[in-house]
């Protein structure tokens, strides 16, 4: 997944070695600053990774499954991106979080109602874009105030409002952030209003796979807050 994010001109530590059990990176100097200058940086970074072709003829999803941490990413290829988002990430995540326990049965089925209308919610997607896809501020290597390279990528195509929703979750970036991007590429009506909170599912569902605590209430709370819509 890092080389796919280099072939597309991120940034990213070389891969040196490959095994089932271990991952060999190059090493990029790292000291955890960062500014508003940097946030401007990433957010042109960003932005003309999510201009550029990406794979798949148009369609959604990537040629092979991935993984977010150590959770499988199904990305069988979708010309519909609210059928891919409904069926290849937030059915198969809420099940996985019913199947732990770290979703209650009414908790999924108030999460189900919401992923039957995802077409409804989603309106016309931007189109097709690669994206990092698990971008939070720990994936971000800063050194003197830049970003210096992302890390830990959860790669496919999809449309690029997933990760603007997953940066928006995690926190981690500021005005100068959205400005910039914004100043590149449009940031489309109805996406803090209504898109954001149906792609936040995934990641909460993902967390709540994970770690349960109180993130299978925060799916529901959102899938709540779309009901209203």
């Amino acid at each position: 997944m890092l080389e796919v994010l280099a072939s597309h001109g991120v940034r990213t530590p070389e891969v040196i070695a490959v095994s089932p059990n271990a991952l060999v990176l190059g090493y990029i100097a790292n000291d955890g600053r960062r500014s508003a200058k940097g946030e401007r940086v990433l957010a042109r970074w960003l932005a003309d990774l999510h201009r550029a072709p990406p794979p798949g003829d148009g369609r959604y999803g990537l040629d092979r499954d991935t993984l977010i941490g150590p959770l499988k990413q199904i990305n069988a290829w979708d010309s519909d991106w609210a059928r891919f988002l409904a069926e290849r990430r937030l059915r198969p995540m809420a099940a996985l979080a019913l199947d732990r326990g770290t979703l209650t049965n009414r908790e999924a089925e108030t999460i189900e109602r919401i992923i039957d209308r995802t077409d409804e919610l989603i309106g016309d997607p931007s189109g097709p874009s690669l994206v990092h896809g698990d971008l939070w501020s720990g994936n971000v290597l800063w050194n003197d105030g830049e970003p210096a390279a992302l890390i830990d990528p959860a790669v496919y195509v999809a449309d690029r409002e997933v990760e603007l929703a997953f940066i928006d979750l995690m926190g981690g970036v500021h005005e100068p952030f959205w400005t910039a991007y914004a100043e590149q590429v449009e940031i489309r009506p109805g996406f803090w209003e209504r898109r954001r909170d149906l792609y936040v599912l995934y990641p909460l569902l993902v967390h709540a796979a994970l770690f349960g605590g109180g993130y299978g209430a925060q799916a529901t709370a959102v899938a709540k807050r779309l009901a209203r819509i």
